[in-house]
């Protein structure tokens, strides 16, 4: 069986009560359990588009076949 860490496997973080309770009222109904739900979700988006744009550039055969599907619904004009 492999040692676990010690350390928590999550961290508090602290931000102005005014923004917390601002997040509270904007998230009120709209289906996160609580605050810290909804900035867990916010803050894997913002990771996750961080890391696209560090990805390689894509390949001419990527870049021609995006631009194909693109043409194809009509967000770029026919060659």
């Amino acid at each position: 069986m492999p040692k676990r860490s010690k350390a928590p496997e999550k961290v508090t973080i602290k931000i102005p009560r005014p923004l917390y309770e601002k997040i509270s009222q904007v998230i009120d109904g709209a289906g996160y359990n609580s605050v810290t739900d909804f900035v867990v979700y916010l803050l894997r988006d913002i990771v996750s588009t961080h890391r696209i744009s560090e990805a390689e550039p894509y390949s001419e055969e990527e870049l021609k076949l995006v631009k194909e599907r693109l043409r194809s619904l009509g967000y770029l004009p026919e060659e």
